[in-house]
């Protein structure tokens, strides 16, 4: 066995890991980085940009099919689904081979297998022919990511129950699909597959979809879905799928206590995550761990073991990619002694990319008075917004949140066009302790998206001029 010294060696190369190891080599940190299979995680290779890429095809489509509200007349298309799967794949590698990049650019030494921590200072690598080495380091960063978690009775076949990473890879357009689980991801596929032709329902326990969004967002979103074929049950129970030779059957029931059965030609189960701890050696050397989640400090990200830290989806929700790759830098951080505010919880951007899309920061209107706070609410409504009817896509609203007391921003909800791109701007408005008056006092460009955030701003206050 060969040994290399690491100042920080990052187990799992996802947006949590990457990042830490970029920053730590910026550092002046001499720094490993070990991953099992591709560099980018779930999140390059089969989530955040592989599927942005189908649901961009999606949109494309739609804007066909309404072609001839703008006098341009398309009398026949086909959809080639094979051509649609092959992009997507081909956007993830291309993005997966620009991380390899970076990881040569910046002098980080890459160890391709399986890791495993022998003590706080030694991790053990077998690669893919079963050869061992090892690698002595001074601190550990754990970012192995989480998995579709494996919930009794739906465990996945990836043939007729499948998870998110068979929803992107699939051979044949099902004609009929029943997706389990009404958050971002389960959203992202009932637009994606409805919008080609495939027959959807929705199944969410919960009393409505986005279940974490506001209300108001989630309703909008819902009446959207329906306009557009989507069968949506919420407050409704899996019971049990039962796998059929060519179909899966699902009994569902309903919160009146009626069980019914659904047929389809597949089920994608999207419901929640688990992290991935297993074979790291972390109970031999007594690192926490709490429901499948590595326990740390959210402060430093140092697990109960001093050397070993974990950051990202292995230390549980909120589980995002941004959010990962913030808690990597401020843990790199951390170990270098610098001055960091660390991550902002209260201040994590959410964003689903289905058609309208749906972005928030901060609080819901009904968590802010759950919470005490007496509140001003703006809105502004897209059908009414001079950019929003020009580009004919004014579906949505955007929605403020306000203390009354202080006018500081608690919360912002947007359903809407590029809802995901302007909510940066009420991202940086809340990190600044932002009041309402000093958003609709500043000029926005006309005719822009943004002048809605202008508007709803004016609005909590009385002041909204067109509305």
């Amino acid at each position: 066995m060969t040994e290399q010294i690491y100042d920080i060696t990052i187990i799992g190369g996802g947006p949590g890991g990457y990042v830490a190891a970029i920053r730590a080599s910026q550092l002046k940190f001499k720094t490993a980085i070990i991953e099992k299979d591709k560099l980018g995680g779930i999140c390059l290779n089969w989530g955040c940009i592989p599927t942005k890429a189908l649901l961009k095809n999606a949109e494309v489509l739609q804007t066909i099919k309404k072609a001839s509200e703008f006098g341009i007349n398309i009398n026949s298309y086909s959809i080639d689904f094979k051509k649609i799967i092959k992009r997507s794949r081909d956007v993830s590698s291309r993005i997966v081979k620009g991380v390899e990049f970076l990881m040569r650019k910046n002098k980080i030494d890459k160890y391709d297998g399986i890791a495993k921590i022998i003590d706080r200072n030694t991790i053990e690598i077998i690669d893919q022919a079963g050869n061992k080495k090892s690698v002595k380091t001074k601190n550990i960063i754990i970012a192995t990511g989480a998995r579709p978690k494996e919930i009794p009775g739906m465990e996945r076949d990836e043939k007729l129950v499948i998870s998110s990473s068979e929803a992107m890879t699939l051979e044949k357009q099902p004609e009929n699909m029943m997706i389990i689980g009404a958050g971002a991801i389960g959203v992202e596929f009932a637009y994606f597959y409805n919008e080609l032709g495939t027959k959807v329902t929705l199944i969410e326990m919960m009393p409505q979809i986005l279940p974490v969004e506001d209300e108001e967002i989630s309703k909008t979103l819902e009446k959207e879905f329906i306009k557009n074929g989507i069968n949506i049950l919420t407050r409704t129970k899996v019971l049990s799928i039962l796998r059929n030779e060519n179909n899966v059957e699902i009994e569902i029931e309903n919160e009146k206590g009626d069980k019914q059965k659904l047929i389809g030609d597949i089920a994608l189960v999207a419901i929640g995550v688990q992290g991935n701890v297993e074979n790291l050696g972390l109970e031999e050397i007594g690192v926490k761990i709490d429901k499948s989640f590595i326990v740390v400090d959210k402060n430093t990200y140092q697990t109960n073991v001093p050397g070993i830290f974990a950051i990202g989806d292995v230390i549980g929700p909120p589980w995002l990619a941004h959010v990962a790759s913030a808690e990597g830098i401020a843990c790199v951080e951390g170990i270098a002694g610098l001055r960091n505010t660390g991550v902002d919880y209260s201040n994590i951007p959410g964003c689903t990319y289905c058609q309208p899309q749906v972005a928030s920061i901060g609080l819901t209107e009904k968590k802010a008075k759950e919470l005490g706070y007496e509140i001003r609410v703006g809105k502004y409504p897209f059908r009414s917004h001079g950019k929003s009817l020009a580009t004919g896509d004014n579906t949505g609203f955007v929605k403020l949140i306000f203390d009354k007391k202080y006018g500081e921003l608690l919360g912002a909800h947007i359903i809407g066009p590029e809802a995901t791109e302007l909510i940066a701007e009420l991202g940086l408005a809340k990190s600044l302790e932002a009041v309402g008056e000093s958003i609709f006092k500043t000029i926005h460009a006309h005719p822009t998206l943004s002048e809605a955030i202008m508007e709803a701003a004016a609005d909590a206050y009385g002041e909204a001029i067109h509305l």
